[in-house]
């Protein structure tokens, strides 16, 4: 996938005027367009021999663009260059627009670089033109961390059981472990990631403690859901009728299951089996069951702090040119991913791009991604490259 940054562009595209003074410190090239030669190394992104420089390519900012999205993502894009005194002269000309809630995430991208370049001095000084400009305490020198009560507020909420064995009927001790745990605490993860096995009765049984959960509104998440769903998926064959009392069970757990998962289009399909194979009407897709992505996306990131830190990818230090090739692994074994970024000081435009493809067709089989404490400049270059279209990205507390 090559990202429109990199195309060619027609001779008539006009650049955004320049953002302050800093253009006396790192020139522009000579030309905004993309060579032939250019074009077909950025196409092979990827080659052990590409490093992303500042010849690479000429960052233009259409001119309909925002008045803030204009800094913000030569900003971001600068600093992704390791171009950190340009990106800083960009912030801090744009800064003289009056201060409004927009114009708020260019002070914040502001600090993190102030934090990441060791400008405490700077860093206090402009504290206090933000604190006059919102009213509100500016970030910390510290840069906020983490919310230390989460992890230990969630665990508390509720249990956590690994389902042992196979997902069989005469595998009693396992469901009745379930039940109990839900019953003493109103909420349960049930790790479902070792099974290996299904049957019909075993289906049967998972979906009445699904249902018996839903009925009285407790909480419960399977980890290891989407593998499995392809072990549902296998035991269901279209238009083969099955023992009716036993058969529909599996149908019915698979639809429950894309239900919980927010699959409408996968679901309507495998409901249109059901209704050939069974010549019945299939349960109906239930649109409010559906959870707001950012509100499912907020539950993901809450549920890994209380889990692990292993149940995180972690990005760290400072990425170039890097393929993520242990990204999908670990994604297939976690029903949302998340991605921490608390440690990560930058991250160049290729590697961005390379996560964007890498996490797009993750979201279209409906698995919620999340970035967890990304810096501000990253955060932005994530928005340059779309990935705030396929993944929602929380910010940490400042």
């Amino acid at each position: 996938m090559i990202f429109s940054l990199f195309k060619k562009r027609p001779e008539k595209t006009t650049a955004h005027p320049a953002t302050g003074t800093g253009s006396k410190e790192t020139p522009p090239p000579e030309t905004g367009r993309v060579d032939d030669d250019q074009e077909a190394s950025l196409a092979d992104e990827f080659s052990d021999d590409f490093r992303l420089t500042q010849s690479s390519f000429d960052l233009q900012i259409d001119a309909e663009l925002d008045p803030v999205d204009a800094p913000a993502e030569e900003a971001a894009v600068l600093f992704a260059n390791d171009q950190d005194r340009a990106a800083q002269t960009v912030l801090e000309n744009a800064l003289g627009q009056p201060p409004s809630g927009p114009v708020e995430r260019l002070w914040l991208m502001l600090f993190d670089l102030y934090r990441l370049s060791g400008q405490r001095p700077a860093f206090e000084a402009k504290g206090i033109e933000y604190a006059c400009a919102f009213e509100k305490s500016p970030p910390a020198w510290g840069g906020g961390g983490e919310a230390e009560s989460a992890p230990s507020a969630q665990a508390s909420k509720g249990g956590s059981v690994l389902f042992k064995g196979d997902l069989l009927g005469d595998n009693v001790s396992s469901f009745d472990a379930a039940r109990q745990a839900l019953g003493k605490s109103g909420t349960l993860r049930l790790d479902v990631s070792k099974v290996q096995r299904i049957d019909p009765k075993g289906c049967a049984c998972l979906l009445d403690v699904l249902l018996y959960a839903r009925r009285n509104r407790h909480g419960i998440d399977l980890k290891g859901k989407d593998a499995l769903i392809l072990l549902v998926k296998e035991a269901v064959e279209a238009g083969k009728k099955e023992t009716p009392a036993v058969g529909k069970e599996c149908w019915f757990l698979l639809l429950e299951l894309l239900q919980q998962q927010g699959r409408q289009e996968v679901f309507e399909e495998h409901a249109i089996d059901y209704a050939m194979t069974f010549e019945e009407s299939p349960p109906s897709w239930d649109a409010g069951r559906v959870k707001a992505p950012e509100t499912a996306a907020r539950e993901a990131v809450a549920e890994s702090d209380a889990v692990s830190d292993g149940d995180a990818y972690v990005l760290s230090g400072e990425i170039e040119s890097s393929r993520f090739a242990d990204l999908p692994s670990f994604a297939q074994e976690r029903d949302a991913l998340l991605i921490d970024c608390a440690k990560l000081t930058r991250i160049d435009f290729v590697s961005a791009a390379g996560l964007l493809n890498l996490l797009t067709p993750m979201r279209g089989a409906g698995k919620e991604i999340v970035f967890r404490h990304p810096n501000h400049l990253v955060a932005e270059l994530f928005r340059v490259v779309g990935l705030t279209g396929v993944a929602t990205i929380i910010f940490a507390r400042h």
